[in-house]
Formats: structure tokens, sequence, C-alpha cells
């Protein structure tokens, strides 16, 4: 099942956690009310009027670099407004760097794959599994999703055969990963673990799953061949932090907060 699910008997699942930061803002006065006198003097004029100049003249050339350019015409150094907004699309076409760093991308990215609603409709488990997994371990990683994602399962937790909510209600499974940790690597494999907070249950006025959150930590073995590829996957529960002191939200604002805020595709 999804990575991290309590429910779930084969290892897989869903999770959350919240905290505070106090900041101790400086005293208004941090002379203790013994200001230091202003000073006035000509050396103090010319210092501001050269600025002010300086300021002047950069304006003038950057402007007039724009006048330059041929109407249209874009830097293509220069990123456009929003050229970094969150799309919901991948952010790159390549595959992952066949480094470290690209190992732990991969990992993160597959793990808030695996630990997606979608694992729970047989059609999209079979297409997410497709795409993450070496094809060497395609065949056994969607045998067992297939059974821990079992019709017996689904019914349990308060879903169709189909892996869907109840009518006027909102299933909620989402992994989100928290940081990643390379425990072994070579040219050909890669072992990475992955620290995730999850989301997990249904929102509804006639659920008995109430949205829970909860904390594990998923370990992918990757092999190289042209891109980092799943070859097993394990999960541990934990490390799980203190809860924090937030009010519990009701129903009605945790499933606005769902569907108003939309997954991440991506991880890092």
């Amino acid at each position: 099942m999804s990575l991290g699910d309590e429910h779930d008997p084969g290892g897989s699942g869903g999770y959350g956690g919240t905290g505070h930061t106090r900041t101790r803002l400086p005293d208004p006065d941090p002379y203790g009310g013994a200001r230091r006198p202003g000073r006035s003097s000509s050396r103090s004029l010319v210092t501001v009027v050269g600025v002010v100049v300086l300021l002047i003249a950069a304006i003038a050339f950057a402007n007039r670099g724009d006048e330059d350019a041929p109407a249209g015409a874009e830097d293509p150094e220069q990123p456009r407004p929003a050229a970094t907004a969150p799309t919901g699309t991948r952010p790159v076409n390549s595959g992952y760097a066949h480094d470290e760093q690209g190992a732990q991308s991969a990992a993160a990215n597959y793990a808030a794959a695996l630990g997606s609603d979608g694992m729970f409709n047989r059609t999209r488990r079979h297409e997410i599994v497709q795409s993450v997994a070496d094809p060497s371990a395609v065949d056994r990683l969607r045998s067992g999703f297939d059974a821990d994602y079992s019709v017996d399962f689904l019914q349990s937790i308060g879903l169709t055969d189909e892996g869907s909510a109840p009518k006027d209600s909102t299933f909620v499974n989402r992994t989100l990963p928290a940081g990643t940790k390379v425990t072994s690597y070579n040219d050909d494999t890669a072992t990475v673990e992955v620290w995730c907070n999850s989301l997990f249950g249904i929102v509804g006025e006639k659920s008995t799953s109430p949205v829970t959150s909860s904390w594990f930590t998923v370990t992918m073995k990757l092999r190289w061949s042209g891109d980092w590829k799943v070859l097993e996957t394990a999960q541990k529960t934990g490390p799980t932090p203190v809860a924090g002191d937030n009010p519990v939200s009701g129903a009605d604002e945790i499933g606005k907060a769902v569907n108003e805020f939309g997954g991440f595709t991506y991880a890092r």
C-alpha cells in the first residue's frame, strides 16, 4: 500500500506534524534610551549626493540597454516572471543526475509517488510502478503492491473496490518527504533512506477514518540504467517528533485544505 500507512499489513502508508518557531524581536531602543546624537557635515552631504548620482547613472544605463534591444526580444539569461512558480509539472525534462544527489532526488520523488492516493486504484498504481521501477523489478513490485491493496483492504478503510472515497467524501493519502540520506553508493546502485511525514484518512460527515498524520522512513534500493529506478523498497516507523500544540482542525477545514492545496508531483 502507500508508504507508511499503519493500516497497511504489508508495510505501506500515510502521515503529519506541526511546530512553532518563536522569534525574539530586538528591543525597540537597543541603546537603552542613550541615543547617539546625529552629526551633520559637508562630508555626509557629499556622500549622499554621490550615491544618488550613481543610482541615476545605473538606471539610465539599464534603460538604454532595453532601448537597444529589438522589440519583443528577451534575454535568454534572465528568467521570465514566475519562471520558477510551481506548476505541478516536473521541473526538468531530463532524467536524474548520475550521482548521489540525483539518487536522493529520485528516491524522494519516488517516495511521494508510491505514497500517493493513486496507489489505491489498480490502473493508476500500475502506471506509477511502471514509471518508477527498474525493468527487472516491475513485475515483482507490481504483484507485491497489488497484494497490499487488495479489495478487502480497500473496504476495510472505507473505500470502494476501485479505491475511491464514498459519495460526498474525500480520500486523503499524501507522502511528504522531509529529508534523504545515502547509505551506500556506487556507479550502478544506490541505497537511499527517505524520512517522510504523511496524511491519511477520509474527510466527510459519515467518515469513521479522520485524517491523521504519521512519520516513517522509506529505504529504497535504486539501480542506474540510464536513470535511477527502484529495485526494492522497505519502510520502518519514525523518527517521530513531538506533536505541537496547534488546535486540531475540523473535517470541513481539512476537506477545504485538501481540495485547495494540490499535492506535490516532485519533492526535490
